[in-house]
């Protein structure tokens, strides 16, 4: 595998396809450059380029890797599944900045569109990170609702509606990663800290009233890493696509870590 960083000797070229373009108007031309890495082949990373014409196209970045894929190189690879910011797989870096290719339009991006894998993350294949340790930062939080009373026979664990208002914010999250390698803490430290991802659906468990087990939670929490690398940047509250507030949800965190040994 290989981290993202295009290394100094790496090449660009044209994609090995590439397709003519019939637009009658040049302006509605647009130029894609993507990043591109195969381990199978030993080759050094490096960034292809296409043309597409926008009125053969669909708005969206997403909609021009398909048409890349299907017209031009078959062997582009990356992760998509519901198209409509819902599920999260196709998070990558699109002009400098995280986000999601499914909601991001063509016509947002002023001048050629530069497309790249998340940052600071390993690369299994072109434009596919390896979420591997993000998912077992996940699973390590038990993101589950954990209780020791008996549930109430036949009944539900009921909320009132100020109790479940406080889950705003925090069950959108779609975990596309986004939020978390933008974020420089988590470059240099991801091994140990937890990210604004994984905090933020840490809190979303600790802000739910029926769940029971708040102080182990924080007890797992409280950590010279896992918790306290986050340096309240904001990167994560700015590039997340569902405009969630990573940074705050930390900061709650921080909060009842605090006032329990006051």
């Amino acid at each position: 595998m290989a981290e993202f960083r295009l290394p100094k000797n790496s090449v660009v070229r044209k994609g090995r396809a590439h397709a003519p373009v019939s637009a009658a108007d040049p302006k509605r031309v647009k130029r894609f450059t993507v990043y591109r890495y195969d381990p199978d082949t030993g080759e050094n990373p490096r960034y292809d380029k296409f043309e597409i014409n926008l009125d053969e196209c669909g708005p969206m970045v997403l909609d021009a890797l398909i048409k890349l894929k299907s017209e031009q190189d078959p062997t582009l690879t990356f992760r998509r599944s519901c198209r409509e910011g819902i599920c999260g797989s196709c998070s990558m870096n699109i002009d400098g900045r995280n986000g999601l290719a499914c909601t991001t339009a063509i016509e947002d991006v002023k001048g050629e569109v530069k497309i790249t894998p998340l940052p600071h993350m390993d690369v299994i294949k072109d434009l596919v990170p390896d979420f591997t340790r993000f998912y077992a930062q996940y699973a390590s939080i038990k993101p589950w609702l954990q209780t020791v009373t008996t549930a109430p026979s036949g009944k539900e664990r009921l909320q009132s509606p100020q109790q479940r208002e406080k889950l705003d914010g925090l069950y959108e999250c779609i975990l596309c990663a986004c939020c978390s390698t933008s974020c420089p803490s988590y470059w240099w430290n991801s091994d140990k800290f937890l990210g604004p991802a994984i905090l933020l659906q840490a809190y979303r468990w600790l802000a739910d009233s029926r769940d029971e087990m708040t102080g182990e939670r924080l007890d797992q929490l409280e950590d010279p890493f896992r918790l306290y690398r986050c340096h309240t940047i904001m990167n994560c509250a700015n590039t997340c696509p569902k405009g969630l507030n990573p940074a705050k949800a930390i900061a709650e965190i921080k909060k009842l870590e605090a006032e329990r040994v006051m």
